[in-house]
Parts: structure tokens; sequence; C-alpha cells
């Protein structure tokens, strides 16, 4: 009896030729499809070239295009040059205004200095003198923005430089310039006081008390002046005997009506008109204001000192 050790199989199956020859196609096959991750992770076995696994696994899955990223700069050089030039053409324009206010100021400080040298030329020369006819407020030039640097006391005498402009005029107090109002300089000393004593050039004017202390006061400060206006129809100071018209223009009626401002309290008066300015006791400390046009000579006043009295 044979022993069963050396005994053949029957149910026993032999592996095919071709299967052991397709096993290592198979096994490239899905190699290729887990990726390159797979591939450089698991070194290769078997004997396979590791370059080779790579190549074939590369020809599998085919040459991959290169990403392109959406954020990445596509500025082109005709627009890199175009903002170049827009930043000198703004860098140039900031120059050029630098450039402008350096040169205003220096155009504004050469008027200053012409201005300087101009006042001390003049306070130099100034050989004139004239009396003031009224307390007048100092200014530091004749612009309406200058500053007010004081008042001077009527009856005082001051150098006059000759210079004038808007509505003022130049003096020189101290070796210092002043601007006060022109119209309130004579060349001779004014009277220290009203006079009550009646008109010795035969001037009269209709009116109350103290239209007549007006009327005399004037005729002796400005005795060549001899038509004067008291009472008249129209209503108004006139009408009811307070006011009195001095018939005068000019310098010479500025002069008239600062003496009579001066001597308000003694001679009763209530506000002065001339030039188409006004003086009242209620605003005096305004001095001379501006009034708007009546559309004559004689409605602005310039051809009269009006004087209204209490």
């Amino acid at each position: 009896m044979a022993h069963s050790s050396h005994k053949r199989d029957a149910n026993a199956r032999r592996t095919p030729k071709t299967a052991l020859i397709a096993a290592p196609i198979a096994g490239l096959v899905t190699l290729g499809t887990v990726g390159f991750g797979v591939v450089n992770a698991t070194p290769v076995t078997g004997g396979m070239d590791l370059f080779a696994a790579q190549g074939s696994v590369a020809a599998i899955l085919g040459e991959r295009e290169p990403v392109v990223s959406r954020s990445s700069p596509r500025t082109s050089a005709a627009e890199e040059t175009a903002a170049e030039e827009t930043a000198a053409e703004k860098r140039a324009e900031r120059r050029a205004k630098k450039q402008a206010r350096a040169k205003k100021r220096a155009r504004q400080q050469e008027r200053r200095e012409a201005a300087r040298q101009a006042t001390r030329r003049a306070v130099r020369n100034a050989d004139t003198k004239q009396w003031t006819t009224a307390e007048l407020n100092l200014w530091a030039a004749a612009t309406d923005d200058a500053e007010q640097q004081g008042v001077l006391e009527s009856g005082k005498q001051v150098l006059v430089t000759g210079r004038s402009g808007n509505g003022r005029v130049e003096i020189v107090l101290g070796d210092k310039p002043f601007w006060v109002t022109e119209g309130h300089l004579a060349d001779e000393k004014p009277v220290s006081g009203p006079s009550s004593a009646p008109c010795a050039n035969g001037a009269s004017a209709t009116g109350g008390a103290n239209v007549q202390k007006v009327l005399r006061a004037t005729c002796a400060f400005a005795p060549e002046i001899t038509s004067y206006g008291g009472i008249r129809g129209g209503g108004g100071d006139h009408a009811r005997g307070k006011a009195l018209d001095v018939m005068v223009s000019g310098p010479r009626g500025w002069e008239i009506a600062n003496f009579l401002r001066d001597n308000y309290r003694s001679l009763g008066i209530s506000y002065i008109i001339y030039a188409q300015k006004i003086w009242s006791v209620d605003r005096s400390g305004e001095g001379w204001r501006g009034m708007s046009s009546r559309g004559s000579t004689t409605a602005n006043h310039y051809d009269h000192v009006h004087v209204s009295t209490y």
C-alpha cells in the first residue's frame, strides 16, 4: 500500500502562466490610480526601478498644465508707465504750488517793507504843523480794519506828513505815525470855548434858545460864514425851532462840525450831520458814523452842517 504523503491531490489547481504574467501589470494600473502621493510614500518593490515606475505613472496620468493664479498681478508695462507719469505730474504740481506760495509771501514782505520805508520817509520829512479841532481817534493805518491806538484831544498841535487816504490823514506824534479822520486839522489854534456874543458879522437865524447859542458860537469860531438856516416848514427839528444849518462845505465844514461837537454840552446839541456822516450824543463813543445816500448833495449834507438841539 502506498504512503498517503506521496499521494497527489487530484482537486488541487495549477496557477496558469498567464495569471503570473498579468499580475505585475495589474499592480502598475492600481499604482497609477492612487496618484503621486502613494508612489512617493511607498518604495517600489519586487525589483522595479523607482524612476521607471514614476515615469509610468506620469505617462498614465498625463502631463499637468501649470496653474495660473487669478490673484497674480497683470499690470502691463504701459500701465506702469502711465502710473509713474501721473505720480510725477502730482509731484510737479505740489512743487509749483509751494513755489507760488513762497513767491506770494515774498511779494507781501516786499510790500510791507516798502510801506515801512515810505512811512519813515514821510515822518522824517514832516515839517507842517496844524491844530486838531476835535477829539480824534488815532489809527495805526488808513484802512478800515486798522487798529485804534488811542485818542487825541482837541486843540493839540501835530506834525502832518501830507499823506492821506480812505478819508484819513497821517500825523506824527512822538516820532510815530498815526492816522486821523480828515477835516479836523486847522492852521490856527481853535478858540478854546464857544462865544455867547451876538454875531459881529450880522448873521442871524430863527430858532429857540439853544439854536441861538449854536449860531453865536459858530459866528465867533467862523466869522466868514454869514449864511444860516433856522425855522422852516416840512416838519422835523427845523419846524420846531430846534435845528440850525450852517451853510459851508469842504474841510472848513469839518472844522465847524467838530468844534460844535466838542462843545455839545454847553450848546445843548443832540446830534450833528455833515458830508453824509452823523455824530450823536447817544452814540458818541462811535464817533462819526456813515449814512446811506439820500440822493443829492444837499440831502446828504455836503453843502451845510446840520445841528439839532434839545
